[in-house]
């Protein structure tokens, strides 16, 4: 029977930690709706692992996907900041509610821990780099407000059932899993589908503003060492990044470079980005402090943006037609 339980198993992080679990062993069930999750992400997974089609808001669901479980990776929500601008509503219910519902079911089928995929975005638009744990949260929109909620949730579950929990906030994380098809889809797989196709991609602002990109591979690390840390889990947060702080502009010359050398655009290109009018709810500039991940779990990011430029650019050029 499966001890880990991954909620958003089908999405590209949850898949990604589905895989890695596998690939060691491990037994894998995963609880998701696929309402934004894919289902090709699950059928492409080799291994011992079960799939429960349902949502984390429905009690029922969550208790059944629960039974036996002795640690959850709490993917699940309804990803993207302009998606929770777009329905606010449904960001909150799966993230607020569904959390709180993992948390309580969990408590009460003896789980141990539960180690929760937060987000940068708490942090908010606050102009002081890097940005650090202690510092107060500002979200700008639904989806951070929602991961902001969860975090304090995880850590009421800690303090009142005992629950080890551990909030991992995520810094833009990229990958061979994501869906470049998405009308929410993150900026790298965009950019590098456009690079493959040599059409234009739209860069919302002046390019300048900053991300501190992270390759899956690590943050898939975080999560496999928060699951097995000593470390007393008490719902503590914990930024997962690079510590690098790369400009959208930047970020799209190392794409044309990869893209060059991988025979998809001319030496003398002049592919570049169209710039449109900056969106609402979009933070200017990120940069993590990963100190105290290093400290709690053993952190330290293996794979740098380049390298995992490379990687994800590589996998792309196999699914993606011209």
């Amino acid at each position: 029977m499966a001890k880990i339980l991954i909620t958003g198993g089908a999405g590209f992080i949850g898949s990604s930690i589905a895989e890695e679990l596998l690939r060691r062993g491990e037994k894998v069930r995963i609880l998701d709706d696929f309402s934004t999750g894919r289902r090709q992400n699950v059928e492409s997974l080799n291994g011992d692992v079960e799939v429960i089609e349902g949502s984390i808001v429905d009690p029922t669901t969550v208790a059944t996907a629960m039974k036996g479980i002795e640690i959850v990776f709490h993917q699940a929500a309804i990803p993207s900041v302009g998606r929770s601008v777009a329905n606010p509503q449904l960001s909150m219910m799966v993230g607020a509610m569904g959390t709180t519902t993992v948390l309580d079911v969990a408590r009460h089928s003896g789980v141990r821990r539960v180690i929760f995929a937060a987000s940068s975005s708490a942090y908010g638009n606050t102009p002081t780099l890097p940005k650090i744990e202690t510092m107060a949260p500002a979200p700008l929109s639904p989806y951070a407000v929602s991961k902001l909620t969860c975090e304090h949730m995880m850590r009421v579950a800690a303090s009142l059932y005992g629950l080890e929990t551990v909030s991992l906030r995520y810094f833009n994380v990229f990958g061979p899993r994501q869906d470049p098809a998405s009308e929410y889809a993150a900026v790298i797989p965009k950019f590098i589908t456009c690079a493959i196709r040599n059409q234009k991609p739209i860069v919302f602002g002046d390019g300048e503003q900053t991300r501190d990109f992270c390759f899956i591979a690590n943050t898939v690390d975080a999560n496999l060492r928060a699951s097995t840390t000593s470390s007393k889990l008490t719902g503590q947060v914990v930024n997962i990044a690079c510590g690098d702080r790369i400009s959208l502009n930047t970020l799209l010359a190392l794409i044309k470079e990869v893209a060059q050398k991988e025979g998809c655009l001319p030496p003398n290109s002049d592919w570049g980005a169209e710039y449109q009018d900056t969106r609402a709810g979009d933070v200017r500039d990120s940069l993590a402090d990963i100190n105290a991940a290093k400290e709690l779990i053993g952190y330290t990011p293996f794979v740098r943006v380049r390298e995992g430029l490379e990687k994800t650019f590589a996998a792309f050029l196999k699914f993606t037609s011209r």
